[in-house]
């Protein structure tokens, strides 16, 4: 995809969604950093339903560290792999509490080194709860960016520096939510619909319809 093709893009997914974010439900960037972490091999909307719940009952470090683990685990034992993630989880909180204050840090080193953190959460907290120009490449941005031609990579890491060198920095912004809101409802993984897909005409992929049209 060339550099035109990469601008128009982005410009039709601007215009179809001016103000793209999340759909993790969150009001603080500790909310989203547990959310994040709970997200992992999980729907948003389970762990809406679990946040729900638990940001009722402690929504900072010490108050998740006050329910104990066995009473974190009973609100989010919905979620697959609920007991790992209460233990990352604690963790992480005890780490906030003795390293920053009980804040989270905006320093990806910090982030990185926090309990069942990894460079893909750090990248979602890093952008989303500071608004810094990152993209935390998740499995529908792997797949966007390889089936689309946009920025093809074997790895999530190739991928994401592929996507921060090619993407104008007019979208670099919200480029991370555009392409996985994409990814989940248009370029699905075994089914994407391409008749209704607004980028159709600029995407690589050779397994779409015959009958898609260049858009005017």
């Amino acid at each position: 995809m060339n550099q035109d093709q990469c601008r128009t893009l982005f410009e039709r997914l601007r215009a179809a969604n001016p103000s793209p974010t999340t759909e993790l439900r969150y009001g603080s960037a500790f909310e989203l950093l547990i959310a994040v972490i709970l997200s992992a091999q999980a729907t948003d909307k389970s762990v809406n339903q679990a946040t729900e719940r638990l940001f009722m009952l402690a929504n900072t470090p010490a108050a998740i560290l006050a329910l104990g683990e066995e009473g974190l685990k009973a609100q989010i034992r919905t979620i697959g792999l609920f007991n790992s993630k209460a233990k990352h989880i604690r963790a992480t909180c005890r780490q906030l509490i003795e390293q920053h204050g009980g804040e989270v840090p905006r320093e990806r080193a910090a982030l990185e080194a926090l309990p069942g953190v990894g460079r893909k959460t750090a990248n979602v907290i890093l952008n989303t709860a500071f608004g810094e120009p990152t993209i935390a490449v998740d499995t529908h941005i792997f797949r966007v960016a390889n089936r689309t031609g946009l920025a093809p990579g074997k790895t999530p890491l190739v991928v994401e520096q592929q996507l921060l060198q090619v993407v104008p920095s007019a979208f670099l912004r919200q480029a991370h939510h555009w392409l996985i809101l994409h990814g989940r409802y248009v370029c699905k993984a075994r089914t994407p619909d391409c008749a209704h897909c607004l980028i159709a005409d600029l995407c690589a992929y050779q397994q779409k319809p015959c009958d898609v049209q260049p858009r005017p």
